[in-house]
């Protein structure tokens, strides 16, 4: 087995959709509409066929009560990995992206986090070379 699909949900998907494509660099791979609903998922470009991300519209109930949970208690609803975190930090920055934390070391791990515009908090780890 392998993990293809996770999802995150978001408050708007187009604001989703341009904040993970333009601003984080990720690419649209599924965007289909069977009436309200939306199936929209995004990738890595350097891993075109891996797993994908589902950016889902936040219309349950329970799931929008979690979300506001965790985004107040400053918990990131998504991690991605980097090799180069201060590059990426600055690449950010510069398409517009509103870092939480600038990337800090931590035991094992450089991290930083930012707000995806949609509910959400999105931490970038780059690991520690031993």
């Amino acid at each position: 087995m392998k993990i293809k699909l996770t999802t995150i949900h978001v408050d708007n998907q187009e604001n989703a959709l341009r904040f993970y494509t333009d601003v984080l660099g990720f690419t649209k791979k599924a965007d289909f509409s069977n009436g309200p609903y939306r199936w929209l998922t995004v990738t890595s470009p350097d891993d075109p066929d891996g797993t994908e991300l589902q950016l889902a519209l936040n219309d349950n109930p329970a799931a929008k009560a979690y979300q506001q949970a965790i985004f107040k208690q400053e918990q990131p609803a998504v991690m991605f990995f980097t090799d180069d975190i201060k590059a990426d930090h600055e690449r950010i920055k510069a398409s517009g992206g509103t870092f939480t934390m600038a990337p800090t070391e931590v035991t094992g791990s450089t991290i930083a986090q930012l707000n995806d515009t949609c509910g959400n908090l999105v931490q970038i780890t780059q690991l520690a070379r031993w």
